[in-house]
């Protein structure tokens, strides 16, 4: 089981912090986040983006000078970088990293913030433009001689590259997203499917759903689940815990260009306002309240509970397939540092026990 954390570039200014990547920049800060995922037993962090907020890569590189073993998964929004440059600034990053860069490409929630950095496609054909631009990109890491390429929004003549990635045959590609584009992009051309946590059981018709997609193309893509726990010692103190961060939410809209938004402004945000508005609580401890009162902006359900609970509720998930993990709280710093002590140990070794149960003759998966 993967589990994934969030660095954020600046201190947070509370205890029920909804969104980190905006803000300005403190180098020391992202140093120090960093620094504690990686002491915590986090496998990768999330390097965020907006267009407003400080430069991915070059906050991950930062970020990778001051730590030895910790990944860094860049946010990237394809359309801004010409494909075959982004292709050799992604192998570049690989090898000064050590192999530890994974990308999620996204299209980016909303028209208004995609016009912010000047980039008036609808979101349909962004999804287009994203599958030909990882093609691309794809086509310049495996070719061994300079080649051409004609699509319908890139066009290069004997494009070259002298650096391929070190990972082989390149660094993990994530993506989100509920929509049709998305699916069908993500299904030819990504490595792992990251969606928000939902009921077990729509998580379930997902899952399969999305492996018969990739299988008409030859694949087998991964799963990623983002959540935040609320963790407290006894249950009855979790409850507690999360109804003072939701009374801290109120009025909380996510990152500036949405303030303005009264709900979600995109399908997968669509689908987790549709179970918020369902019941408060699914699964025993799947809590939907955040996700409501912020209009499903972003990753915001929740499990509550004991470290105990909401690991097992995490190795739910696990069974179902999902092999990945995005776990982060309110309070950035300290919420990491607690999940490394009292939460990702019980899901690692929950997850061996699980795959010794599954396969007793061959060791784990």
């Amino acid at each position: 089981m993967r589990v994934i954390g969030m660095i954020g570039v600046t201190p947070p200014q509370s205890a029920a912090t909804l969104h980190v990547i905006e803000g300005g920049l403190s180098p020391n800060y992202v140093a120090d986040a960093a620094r504690a995922h990686e002491n915590s037993g986090f496998d990768l962090v999330l390097v965020g983006y907006s267009s407003s907020s400080a430069e991915g890569f070059l906050v991950a590189l930062h970020a990778a000078a001051r730590t030895e073993r910790l990944g860094y998964l860049i946010a990237h929004r394809p359309g801004f970088v010409a494909p075959t440059l982004m292709a050799r600034k992604i192998a570049t990053f690989d090898h000064l990293s050590g192999g530890r860069l994974a990308v999620h490409i996204i299209t980016g929630k909303t028209d208004d913030e995609q016009e912010g950095d000047g980039d008036f496609t609808p979101k349909a054909e962004r999804y287009r433009r994203a599958a030909e631009y990882l093609e691309l990109m794809q086509l310049t890491w495996s070719s061994e001689q300079p080649f051409d390429f004609a699509g319908e929004f890139y066009r290069v003549k004997g494009a070259h590259s002298d650096v391929r990635p070190l990972q082989k045959p390149h660094p993990l590609l994530f993506f989100g997203g509920a929509s049709e584009g998305a699916l069908a992009m993500g299904a030819r051309l990504c490595d792992v499917y990251a969606i928000y946590a939902e009921p077990l059981a729509s998580t379930r018709e997902r899952i399969k759903q999305f492996r018969a997609q990739a299988a008409a193309f030859g694949r087998r893509p991964g799963f990623n689940i983002s959540v935040r726990p609320i963790i407290a010692a006894s249950e009855g103190a979790a409850w507690d815990k999360a109804n003072k961060i939701l009374a801290a939410m109120t009025g909380a809209k996510g990152w500036s260009r949405q303030e303005t938004m009264s709900g979600p402004v995109d399908n997968a945000g669509k689908r987790l306002m549709g179970f918020a508005l369902e019941r408060d609580v699914h699964d025993e401890r799947l809590w939907m309240p955040i996700a409501r009162a912020t209009g499903a902006l972003g990753n915001t359900s929740c499990l509550v509970g004991t470290p105990e609970q909401v690991a097992r509720s995490i190795l739910e998930y696990y069974k179902l397939g999902i092999d990945s993990v995005l776990i982060r709280g309110f309070d950035p710093f300290n919420d990491t540092v607690e999940f490394g002590r009292e939460l990702i140990p019980r899901i690692k070794a929950g997850a061996v026990e699980i795959d010794r149960s599954l396969f007793p003759h061959a060791g784990v998966r």
